[in-house]
């Protein structure tokens, strides 16, 4: 008979939010992979718990090398907890890998529900909740971050993002350029903890407030995109589409005709448009 795999969701700040189960599964399991064993430690601790099976770490640094091992366990008949520092495993934290590899060996998973920092936000935000998508984190190279945000410069959907305190800045500052500085945000830090803030405005409002340095736990909800037609992009929104995009690595011929597309416009009018900008700024330095 195989084995069991947990996925037991952590309180994301106050220990109170920790889901009655949580105990129970941490006192029974015959493995817990936890990401940070110290705080493993301090988790039991405050619940209570004295674990009865074997502690692993299972991080992202070991988190390849340590999955053939616990599907090994699991295949044995074990059952695996696996805990992370804070919210659901797998959600931009280590758990994916393991949980494929159980599916492949056709071993039970199942999951202890708790907090998620990704549904608090959200939900506290103020923005639209029908329908949103979770992007993670954004990548850490200026360039590469432009080019993600710039997938999704047209997404209806409400978006969440995790991102570190230090990149912050960066972030809104790149989101208010692409997005546009009016994009409707919320950004939510230390979400549950006693120094809990959620700041909410315009993109290019929330820039300044960050700029100032902010600490902590960060999720950050944007508005999605509104719905518009091709007569509401007028020529500057389309020369500012094209830069944004050239800015991230693009040739300017496809990044003409990248915003073409999205815009439902044909390639040349965004060229002239792109060639009166260019010979306007000409215009005006010949003046100075």
């Amino acid at each position: 008979m195989t084995g069991t795999l947990v996925l037991a969701g952590t309180p994301i700040g106050e220990i109170a939010d920790a889901p009655p189960r949580l105990a129970t599964e941490l006192a029974a399991a015959d493995v817990i992979a936890a990401e940070d064993t110290r705080r493993l430690r301090r988790l039991t601790q405050a619940l209570q718990v004295q674990p009865s099976g074997r502690i692993v770490s299972y991080f992202e640094g070991n988190e390849a090398a340590r999955t053939p091992e616990l599907a090994d366990a699991l295949a044995g008949g074990a059952r695996v907890l696996l805990v992370t520092d804070a919210g659901m495993p797998s959600v931009s934290d280590p758990g994916y890998r393991l949980v494929a590899a159980a599916v492949e060996r056709d071993i039970k998973v199942t999951a202890v529900p708790g907090p998620s920092a990704v549904l608090t936000a959200l939900a506290v935000s103020g923005l639209p909740v029908d329908r949103f998508c979770f992007e993670g984190f954004l990548p850490r190279k200026g360039g590469e971050r432009r080019s993600r945000l710039r997938e999704v410069e047209g997404e209806r959907r409400t978006l969440v993002y995790f991102e570190a305190p230090h990149r912050l800045d960066d972030t809104l500052v790149a989101m208010a350029e692409i997005f546009g500085a009016d994009r409707r945000a919320a950004v939510c830090r230390e979400l549950t903890k006693t120094y809990e803030e959620v700041k909410r405005g315009p993109l290019g409002d929330l820039v300044p407030w960050a700029a100032e340095g902010v600490r902590g736990e960060i999720t950050i909800v944007v508005e999605g995109a509104p719905e518009s037609g091709p007569q509401e992009l007028d020529a500057d929104e389309l020369v500012r589409r094209v830069r944004v995009r050239e800015e991230a690595g693009e040739r300017r011929k496809e990044a003409i005709a990248a915003v073409a597309a999205d815009a439902g416009l044909p390639k040349r009018e965004v060229f002239d448009a792109v060639v009166a900008a260019k010979n306007a700024e000409k215009g005006a330095e010949k003046a100075r």
